[in-house]
């Protein structure tokens, strides 16, 4: 099979959460456990850290790569979902994984796949924990696709386990409240295995703590330890500089991060106290080895989709965020970003509560309603209508690309025109401006 021949079968042969939603879902790791027993358990091959948390641990996983990667460290990454390639999901030292490493997996192991019948992501797990053995990585960095005790990453023993934050997301899978939420991503705390918590929150605090000591497990809550003071780099004016405080001292300057939403202030706080309870064996991360890793997170990893700026005349920015704390951190950088008109190209999943996002929306925006080309994308009159409950108006287009054209043709110089609401909707636009950033 070809390539593309190759992601066909998958597309057609395997259940994908991303594009179907929660038909894809697994409530127990049995066919991950058969698939690595099927490769020789891979995951027990190479060391790990293991990420998780509702939102930032995409990122949190890209900046903490790049860091050990300027380490001099091979390191793998194994992220989900991806925005424009498939091969973005795996990579080493940024390098996705080569087309003939994925043709050679399935080609190899299809017949026994059709008998066990994982999903996309149980098999894609398979595949990049065989292709980290194989490239004999020093060290993987593993973002869990959803949850955490059930998620199929969770079958590795790593080094470190690190959960961002709680906040509500995939409900009818994880739960209603927070501390149920917390329940599911404290499924990654092992036995014995440190674990940083990036956030404290009041809900889910005490879900960390009580995990934490019956598996033996040292916890850190990073904001216990570490602060900082974020601002806009004004030479730049797309990056931020951020101080770093430890235990109120002032533990790294000026720090440059390329990524420019604020919120990234709190995932950088996360690394950081990750960072530090790293084992000593792996490497030693000083304060100008951090700042080396943050300021090349984007030309190390390929990091994209974070508040990421397209084009300055007019102001294009998109965003991934697309559940209630991730719409609510980009709403205020919205705020704090200065333009006469907001211009809001929205599309939205069809599992999610439209409701408990439409109302973090501001009305004064001209919205561009559409759907993404997957299964799961909301249909835009559909979503318009809903909208229209909540004062938000506009017009629904036949696709996104349309939506983003005319909102580019209809937008001022000084306006701010912004994609959001979906992953997938982000995705399609990093997609068409990488083939013609001119649209």
């Amino acid at each position: 099979m070809t390539y593309r021949e190759t992601l066909d079968y998958l597309n057609a042969q395997l259940p994908m959460y991303h594009r179907i939603g929660v038909a894809a879902y697994r409530k127990d790791l049995d066919n991950t456990w058969a698939i690595c027993k099927l490769l020789g358990d891979p995951q027990n091959t190479f060391r790990s850290i293991h990420i998780g948390g509702t939102n930032g641990k995409g990122s949190t996983t890209h900046m903490l790569g790049s860091i050990l990667q300027e380490k001099k460290l091979k390191t793998g990454l194994y992220t989900s979902p991806h925005l424009t390639d498939f091969r973005e999901r795996i990579r080493i030292n940024g390098i996705k994984i080569p087309e003939e490493n994925v043709i050679r997996f399935v080609g190899k192991y299809k017949s026994e796949f059709e008998k066990i019948q994982p999903s996309f992501f149980e098999m894609t797990v398979g595949l990049a924990f065989d292709y980290f053995r194989e490239e004999k990585v020093d060290i993987a960095i593993i973002e869990v696709g959803l949850g955490g005790r059930l998620d199929s990453t969770n079958v590795i023993t790593p080094l470190l386990s690190v959960i961002t934050n709680i906040s509500f997301d995939h409900k009818q899978l994880l739960g209603d409240t927070l501390e149920k939420i917390a329940i599911e991503k404290a499924g990654i705390i092992k036995p014995n295995i440190p674990v940083v918590i990036g956030e404290t929150q009041y809900e889910t605090r005490n879900v960390f703590i009580d995990k934490a000591i019956k598996e033996h497990a040292k916890i850190l809550f990073a904001d216990s330890e570490f602060n900082c003071v974020t601002r806009l780099n004004e030479s730049s004016g797309t990056s931020l500089l951020i101080d770093i405080f430890r235990n109120n001292k002032l533990y790294i300057s000026e720090l440059e991060s390329p990524l420019s939403g604020i919120y990234q202030a709190r995932n950088i706080i996360t690394v950081c106290a990750s960072c530090s309870m790293i084992p000593s064996d792996l490497c030693e991360i000083s304060p100008d080895d951090f700042k080396k890793g943050i300021l090349q997170v984007i030309d190390n990893t390929g990091l994209a989709g974070r508040w990421q700026i397209l084009s300055k005349s007019p102001l294009i920015i998109c965003d991934t965020g697309h559940n209630e704390a991730g719409i609510k951190a980009v709403m205020k950088q919205i705020q704090d970003t200065p333009h006469e008109k907001l211009h809001f190209v929205f599309g939205m999943v069809n599992d999610k509560e439209t409701g408990d996002i439409l109302k973090l929306l501001p009305k004064d925006a001209i919205y561009y309603f559409c759907k993404a080309d997957i299964p799961r994308g909301l249909d835009a009159n559909e979503l318009k209508a809903e909208a229209k409950k909540f004062g938000l108006n506009g017009e629904s287009y036949t696709s996104v690309y349309n939506a983003l054209e005319m909102a580019r043709n209809q937008a001022n110089i000084k306006d701010l025109v912004f994609i959001g609401g979906s992953t997938f909707v982000v995705a399609e636009v990093i997609d068409k401006y990488m083939v013609s950033p001119h649209l």
